[in-house]
Order: structure tokens, then C-alpha cells, then sequence
């Protein structure tokens, strides 16, 4: 179960990027004029503050112990946030490479060793 505690810990510490990605998007909120543009911002804030939040929370109750639920939950969550955040934010050159790049990472070393994992007992 090592592969699975490692992939928990890349989804905490993905997680935990994300939260203070959040904190940010707060603040650029709180620095514009009252309207749809500020509400949109802090939407987004929060939709990703509760994705992040998600993400941690399934990888310890679940990713930690090599859930199948826990596995498909957050491959399927923080892929899909992280999709959208590299075609629409990274791609196009809205944040630098790095430290823009470091979520991506994170997500894809937790899901490959949260599938090695799972793949290696279906195989035993």
C-alpha cells in the first residue's frame, strides 16, 4: 500500500496548492470594482477552494487505504479541474510555467501512484 499513501500524499499536496490558489483568487475579488467580473472571480474561488478541499479529504479517508471509490473520486475531480486549468490558464500563458505548473504535476505523479497501486492488486 505504499504507492497508495504516496498518490494520497501528491492529492493533499496538491490540495494544499490549491487552497492558497483560492486565497488568491479572493484577494483579486477584493481588488475589483463590485460587479459580474468580481462575483465571477470569486465564484471561481470558491468552486476551487471545495475542489481542493475534496481532493484532500478523499485522499485521506480513501486514496490512503486504496479505495476504488477514493481512486475514481479523485482521479475524476482533480482531473477534470486541472484540464481545464491547463487549457485555459496555463497554456495560453495567463501564470508563468513555473510555479503554474507545479498542480499538474502533483496530479499526475497522484494518479500514477494511485494506479499503480490499484493495478497491482488486481493483478495479484
Amino acid at each position: 500500500m505504499k504507492f497508495a499513501k504516496i498518490g494520497a500524499v501528491f492529492y493533499i499536496i496538491w490540495g494544499l496548492l490549491h487552497i492558497v490558489a483560492a486565497v488568491q483568487g479572493f484577494q483579486l475579488g477584493a481588488s475589483l470594482e463590485p460587479g459580474l467580473v468580481q462575483g465571477k472571480i470569486n465564484q471561481g474561488a470558491w468552486d476551487l477552494l471545495f475542489i481542493a478541499l475534496a481532493g484532500i479529504s478523499i485522499a485521506v479517508t480513501f486514496n490512503w487505504k486504496n479505495s476504488r471509490l477514493g481512486y475514481w473520486l479523485n482521479l475524476l475531480i482533480v482531473s477534470i479541474a486541472d484540464i481545464g486549468f491547463v487549457i485555459f490558464v496555463l497554456l495560453p500563458g495567463h501564470v508563468s510555467l513555473f510555479p503554474g505548473i507545479l498542480g499538474p504535476v502533483f496530479w499526475i505523479l497522484a494518479a500514477i501512484f494511485s494506479t499503480l497501486e490499484i493495478r497491482s492488486e488486481t493483478v495479484t
